[in-house]
């Protein structure tokens, strides 16, 4: 441990699996495997939304911001993953971990409001289609984009600012892979409720309002669908929100998981809880932005024949 009058803390022990060798090899491989599909598949997403004239719509715009996000979110926690597990030294410095903090969390609220966004695109795209190109022009989804990165980047501020000025006595170690802002809170040596209070409103303000805004969204798509005449119709607009409400589910199941559950005096102590956390945040961390392409390229023929032109003319290219 490293300390400047004895007081300030100037490095983190990241915890991780230390101590377990063999699995730390095992994640090792997978989550290099999934962080290379990450890369991959949402590379590939964005490439095809910047190229293909056809994707040049809102619901399009903003599934390459999605996966801008989560290439940026991944990439802010996954290389320093994987280096700590090859290397004896897990050890991260208190500016690295604010760093770390503040990105995470400031991709992680930037994906909550942008989902909301995303549900609002299909619900006028589904219920007002006629006014689809007023409401949804070019002026609007460019701002509601920028809006919703614009919050996640003011929330983190905030809330990784109040975290950093917290003092830091004896323990050091983050019972985690990266410095997630609820493990890094747990070291603090004074009162954090203030800091709790904060997080609980930014939870409310922009992980819960999104969530409602999906909610009654798909409320009134599904309700519009079902009055469908034809059920070829039908089945074309589910087709059409099944990708973008299965991420959802994915994305909101986890982190509702982790950020929504109480925080008791025990539930803080408890190593138990602290490993489901570490498992739920590999899950929220990796598996979710390595499937969201998937996701989106297997249930949508627009993005399917989008890949196929890219990679025909990338054949063509090297001939």
């Amino acid at each position: 441990m490293k300390w400047e009058n004895q007081t300030i803390l100037v490095e983190f022990f990241l915890k991780g699996l230390s101590g377990y060798p063999r699995l730390e090899l095992l994640f090792f491989v997978l989550i290099l495997i999934m962080y290379v599909f990450i890369l991959l598949g949402n590379g590939t997403l964005i490439l095809i939304s910047i190229l293909d004239s056809h994707l040049h719509t809102p619901m399009y715009f903003f599934l390459g911001n999605l996966s801008f996000l989560d290439i940026c979110y991944t990439t802010t926690s996954i290389p320093s993953t994987l280096v700590s597990f090859l290397s004896e030294r897990k050890t991260i410095s208190f500016s690295g971990c604010a760093v770390q903090m503040f990105l995470g969390l400031a991709m992680g609220t930037t994906e909550c409001v942008l989902l909301g966004m995303m549900a609002f695109d299909r619900y006028v795209a589904i219920c007002n289609p006629l006014r689809y190109p007023i409401i949804m022009s070019k002026n609007s989804y460019v701002p509601m984009a920028s809006g919703s990165w614009f919050i996640g980047i003011m929330n983190s501020a905030v809330q990784t600012g109040f975290v950093v000025q917290l003092p830091f006595c004896r323990n050091n170690v983050i019972n985690h892979f990266s410095c997630e802002i609820l493990a890094v809170m747990k070291l603090a040596c004074a009162d954090i409720s203030g800091n709790e209070f904060i997080m609980v409103v930014a939870t409310t303000l922009f992980i819960l309002m999104p969530l409602v805004l999906i909610v009654i969204s798909y409320s009134l798509i599904i309700s519009s669908i079902l009055k469908f005449r034809s059920s070829e119709g039908r089945s074309k607009a589910f087709s059409t929100c099944s990708a973008h409400l299965t991420v959802v589910i994915i994305f909101y199941g986890t982190i509702l998981f982790m950020y929504m559950k109480p925080k008791s005096k025990e539930t803080l102590n408890s190593n138990d809880l602290d490993a489901t956390d570490k498992l739920i945040s590999m899950f929220y961390g990796v598996v979710a932005p390595m499937m969201n392409p998937l996701i989106y390229s297997l249930r949508n023929k627009d993005v399917k024949e989008a890949v196929k032109h890219l990679l025909n003319r990338i054949s063509l290219t090297s001939k």
